[in-house]
């Protein structure tokens, strides 16, 4: 098979952001919220609850400039129930943001709770499936929102059919506690974990950055399918199911120098970030095959989708407005 990916947009009208949801809901594109603290403008809060839709990814529309949820970024997001969900968010304003928000067309929200019994944690891996929506791992950081125990990392699993009544499917999990990774993956019927890792607090300074590869067919049971992958560990990147297929891409490596053959170091890219911008995909979870060339800038926290028979990728920490499509050009 072969893949190509097509630029959309290269300036799109919203203001450059990571972080921000991407769902396919009705037929549109729906971006929400994100995160750019040096905009002071749109993003006075760091954060915005903004909500831009499009049907082509070309054209896109400002639907609500300030949502009734507070602005976040890194939150759940999910279709489910024939709704748009943000499940959760982060701990930019100094508290956690326990809440469950859903939308029938973008503009009016529902508050469906606002304190879930996991809340307490950013970060977190947010999946719909199987007429659920399932919830799990995540972390506290205690850089932001002070708390006791101070560092806490997640490796349970709940779930929810109507966002407000949450059900504890597994305290803890075999897959070691991490969170940060994007959109999420279903394939084969089952739930896909795919990589991750932990953000760094005052008494763990060193992030983790994870490879390894899990699933489950009901948030119990989980199959460890790779211990390391050929991708390298990474956490911020995006996960999908496309075209019969999982993927990863991009991410936040943690790397920001190359060690050079005469012992001295350069900037691994130019904008000095760990971003990186490389794209793999695989059947069945264990075997992988690198998709090479990728056109868009290295990049973390994007927003990534499927809609309408191709896996889209919008913005994210290289701070460009960009829209991006994958295809299949040919078997």
């Amino acid at each position: 098979m072969k893949y190509k990916w097509i630029p959309v947009n290269l300036n799109a009208p919203f203001a450059p952001r990571d972080g921000a949801g991407l769902l396919s809901f009705k037929g549109k594109l729906w971006l929400l919220g994100g995160w750019n603290p040096k905009d002071k403008v749109n993003f006075p809060s760091i954060c915005n609850s903004e909500v831009w839709s499009s049907e082509d990814g070309l054209n896109w529309t400002l639907e609500i400039k300030e949502a009734p949820w507070e602005g976040r970024h890194t939150a759940g997001y999910v279709v489910h129930d024939q709704k748009m969900w943000i499940v959760g968010g982060d701990c930019i304003q100094g508290r956690y943001q326990p809440d469950v928000w859903c939308s029938e067309n973008g503009k009016d929200w529902e508050l469906v709770s606002d304190n879930v019994p996991w809340g307490q944690r950013v970060l977190h891996h947010t999946v719909a499936f199987k007429g659920k929506i399932w919830v799990m791992g995540g972390q506290t950081v205690p850089g932001f929102v002070p708390s006791e125990p101070r560092t806490i990392y997640y490796n349970d699993v709940w779930c929810s059919e109507d966002g407000k009544h949450w059900d504890l499917v597994l305290e803890h999990a075999p897959w070691v506690p991490r969170g940060m990774i994007g959109n999420n993956a279903v394939l084969h019927d089952r739930i896909w974990l795919l990589g991750g890792g932990t953000y760094d607090t005052p008494e763990f300074p060193v992030r983790k950055y994870y490879n390894d590869v899990w699933s489950t067919e009901d948030g119990i049971r989980w199959e460890l399918h790779r211990e390391t992958s050929p991708w390298k560990g990474r956490q911020y990147h995006e996960i999908a199911a496309f075209d019969g297929h999982l993927w990863v891409m991009e991410g936040f490596d943690g790397v920001f120098y190359i060690e050079m053959p005469d012992g001295t170091k350069k900037f691994k890219n130019p904008d000095r970030s760990g971003n990186i911008k490389d794209v793999w995909y695989s059947p069945d979870g264990v075997h992988w095959e690198e998709l090479l060339d990728t056109p868009w800038l290295p990049r973390h926290a994007a927003s990534v989708t499927v809609h309408q028979d191709a896996l889209w990728m919008v913005a994210g920490n290289n701070m460009t407005p960009d829209v991006w499509k994958l295809v299949r050009i040919s078997d």
